[in-house]
């Protein structure tokens, strides 16, 4: 029959998309990533604590950390290429049953009371490459699972868990090495691969297949993606120097908090205020949806300076550490927004190899890092170094304002 004359027909408006935590894929997925990023962020200081007391060497504990890094950075755009070519459902739950073998292997060397180093850093070699192989599953698991118009939420979701995890971890490392000892974490970080391969084995994931094509057309294939967008690979510039700096920071940081800011209190108070901080950002990122997310993500991460500059004078301790909190809301804003762009702007048939990529250019700066730090420090004083780092992450991160492909992006 119709309508009536001068009545006004109105479509229904749209039914808003449910939070991805309430559809089963995603919450499936989500509850696998916390748990293995909770069991994860407890690794590192059992790590340390556990062949430091086997060995008391130094040398050796930088060999079994070089083991894990140095076949993740060679393997990682082979890694990339495996999650577009096959399923990264199969590929992420592969892995994870891999690194709950290995953590198994170090956690009955650690219990054993007469662990052999190399047998942990072969333990290490492996989980390293499996871990190869899961980082770039990450986006393609996320976007397979979520509606589009979801992925913000789904990233925020992501990185809050991942900033709690980092917030929670070491103090769960510290009470299981303290009490039953640091073999449990590895058997703590084992049960959580092994569950979230449970969970994964659960999930449907939507996939979009590649064309078949040699190992080398797939690597071009990925990195034409990236070279052909301006906002991603200046971005990835600034963020690989943010990298670096972060490892200089980690390296001199905590002499100069011991030696001129008042012991290694200060430093564990830098420490958490970073996690808080962390946190925070990503909070923020759930909530605010700014028009040009990538340039302001990338103005974020620049005030990652500021620390660096505060702890080179140095300037007070409370200052020192409020900055440093700061710091890290950046990159805890940064890190959903910028997934969320790089999933919405990328094509899903390319997804793993352009975030192998950006995997590679960021964790390659960190060694560099590593190395350059202590030589100019012990050279000129920790100050040259540390300002140094400030200009160069500064500058890379403001300097990606200057691009139009920047400023322009909305995501």
């Amino acid at each position: 029959m119709p309508p009536a004359p001068g009545d006004v027909s109105v479509a229904p408006a749209p039914r808003p998309l449910p939070h991805p935590l309430r559809t089963r894929p995603f919450r499936l997925l989500f509850a696998g990533r916390t748990l293995s990023l909770l069991g994860d962020a407890a690794i590192p200081a059992a790590l340390a604590l556990a062949v430091l007391e086997a060995t008391g060497s130094t040398s050796a504990l930088a060999l079994v950390l070089a083991c894990a890094m140095v076949p993740k950075l060679l393997l990682l755009p082979l890694g990339g290429v495996a999650g577009d070519r096959f399923d990264a459902r199969t590929i992420a739950l592969t892995t994870d049953l891999v690194r709950c073998a290995t953590q198994l292997v170090v956690a009955a060397q650690l219990l054993s009371g007469t662990p052999a180093i190399w047998l942990i850093a072969a333990a290490e070699v492996v989980g390293g490459a499996a871990g190869a192989f899961a980082m770039p599953t990450g986006a393609p698991l996320v976007k397979g699972t979520v509606a589009a118009a979801s992925l913000h939420h789904a990233n925020a979701a992501l990185g809050i868990a991942q900033s709690a995890t980092r917030l929670g971890g070491p103090l769960l490392a510290g009470t299981l090495v303290l009490t039953v000892g640091p073999g449990w974490a590895f058997v703590l970080d084992a049960a959580t691969f092994a569950v979230s391969a449970a969970l994964l084995a659960a999930v449907r994931v939507e996939r979009v297949p590649i064309p078949q094509s040699s190992l080398r057309a797939d690597l071009r294939e990925g990195w034409q993606e990236v070279r052909s967008r301006s906002w991603y690979w200046t971005s990835l510039i600034g963020h690989s120097a943010w990298n670096g700096a972060a490892a200089v920071l980690m390296t001199l940081g905590p002499a100069v908090a011991v030696s001129q800011l008042g012991g290694a209190t200060t430093w564990v108070v830098f420490l958490q205020a970073g996690a808080i901080g962390l946190l925070l950002g990503s909070l923020l990122a759930h909530r605010a949806r700014p028009r040009r997310p990538v340039l302001v993500a990338n103005l974020g991460l620049a005030t990652y300076a500021l620390p660096l500059v505060l702890l080179a004078l140095p300037a007070p301790a409370p200052v020192t550490v409020a900055a440093y909190g700061i710091a890290q809301a950046g990159l805890g804003f940064l890190s959903p927004v910028w997934q969320t762009a790089v999933q919405r702007a990328v094509p899903a048939g390319a997804l793993a190899r352009v975030t192998s990529y950006d995997w590679l250019l960021s964790l390659a700066a960190m060694p560099l890092g590593y190395v350059l730090a202590p030589l100019a420090a012990s050279a000129w004083g920790p100050e040259v170094p540390l300002l140094a780092a400030a200009v160069v992450v500064g500058g890379c991160c403001l300097g990606t304002a200057l691009v139009p492909g920047v400023r322009n992006f909305k995501g």
